[in-house]
């Protein structure tokens, strides 16, 4: 929980760097990523419901009847199994040493680790390196194209919407049998993303929508950038237009 606190203000800061910049910039640039915004409003009024009534609800009794240690190790599952598809990712996107790198927590944590409820590759220097067919596309160069609310889902972009489906057919838990077993494990991971997303909803300051909108954009760029800062061509060679 207090690592996913650390996430939750990085997702903050990014929200508010997605901010800066004059009215006139922020609308404009707002216009141009959500176009369908009243649409998505909606939407997104949907899925809050939904969560206060019904989601929000269970994931806090989960959280009082759950001891920390059990939280940790459901928490700990779920992320190994998503190393199956950070795993394909990295080899969509020519990253050999980053495959490697979630093959070896995959083994070290499935077999050490208890099926993966213990990090133990952690403990290795082997740390985990998130990735998605959202990414990979943004990767290669496929532009996002305009924001989107997905029911149920949430914050998406066209692209990232479209690559539900392929990352979905690489969750190890899309093809578990029996069907009854594997709906009460989806169940799980579901209260599982809900009971660490807890802490983050204090961070969100102002309008809810507009800085979830941000985040979630911001987030995405930088995650398909992998850190690295954003190039701004602009200026480019403006030091030697003397030259000219």
């Amino acid at each position: 929980m207090k690592s996913f606190l650390k996430y939750g203000v990085i997702y903050l800061a990014m929200g508010l760097a997605g901010c800066a910049g004059s009215p006139k910039q922020i609308h404009s640039e707002a216009v141009e990523a959500d176009p369908w915004q009243n649409a998505n409003r909606k939407v997104y009024a949907f899925n809050k419901a939904l969560d206060k009534v019904v989601l929000s609800p269970v994931t806090k009794v989960y959280a009082t009847i759950t001891p920390d240690p059990i939280e940790l190790a459901v928490e700990n599952l779920f992320n190994n199994l998503s190393e199956v598809t950070h795993f394909a990712n990295h080899l969509l996107q020519g990253k050999p040493a980053l495959a490697a790198n979630d093959a070896s927590r995959l083994l070290i944590n499935s077999t050490v680790g208890l099926f993966g409820m213990i990090d133990v590759a952690s403990h290795f220097g082997l740390y985990p390196e998130a990735e998605d067919f959202g990414q990979t596309l943004g990767y290669w160069g496929v532009e996002s194209g305009p924001y989107m609310v997905l029911p149920f889902f949430g914050s998406s972009t066209i692209r990232d919407g479209a690559s539900l489906l392929a990352d979905y057919q690489l969750d190890p838990l899309g093809d578990y049998k029996p069907v009854s077993h594997r709906t009460g494990l989806q169940a799980l991971q579901v209260l599982d993303t809900r009971n660490q997303l807890q802490d983050v909803q204090e961070l969100i300051i102002g309008d809810e929508y507009t800085f979830v909108r941000n985040a979630y954009l911001a987030r995405r760029d930088l995650q398909i950038r992998n850190g690295a800062p954003a190039l701004d061509d602009s200026n480019d060679f403006d030091e030697f237009d003397e030259f000219d």
